[in-house]
């Protein structure tokens, strides 16, 4: 158990398959991702392998859109020799997505502080503040009145 004066740090340990990752957690809303990011990928894939919740990116993000968001980091560092596996949960798949978006970042930064300028300026490690508002009384949603009738 670390002590106070001891900062408490996340190292790279052994998977199962005697290999070493770099792990990050990423969040969007009520999404927490987290997320593994090893060196190597699978011979007959020419993009990076990303896992989430134990099948692939693509099986699970089935739009487009979404499966870009999660490319993002790799494509904007032109990488392709890497595996990440994600456990997701909270939300929706959007915020699913950028959270993983962000995890994914925040390992490639751990593993490459030259790459933060690059990923930092395209706005890939900043958390999104934004929340869902809450409903206020007397109101129908935040900030939805009800509705006036005259008759």
């Amino acid at each position: 158990m670390p002590t106070k004066t001891e900062p408490k740090t996340k190292k790279p340990i052994k998977a199962g398959n005697k290999e070493k990752y770099v792990e990050a957690v990423g969040r969007r809303k009520t999404s927490v991702a987290r997320v593994r990011l090893w060196s190597g990928r699978a011979k007959t894939s020419k993009e990076p392998e990303v896992v989430v919740n134990g099948a692939a990116f693509t099986k699970y993000f089935s739009l487009p859109k979404h499966q870009k968001v999660v490319k993002a980091p790799f494509d904007a560092l032109s990488l392709k020799e890497y595996s990440a596996t994600a456990q997701v949960s909270g939300g929706g798949t959007s915020s699913q997505a950028e959270a993983i978006r962000l995890g994914l970042a925040r390992t490639l930064v751990a593993l490459n502080p030259l790459w933060r300028v690059k990923l930092k300026s395209l706005g890939f490690l900043k958390r999104d503040p934004r929340m869902v508002e809450r409903k206020k009384p007397g109101l129908r949603k935040a900030r939805r009145p009800q509705q006036w009738r005259k008759r």
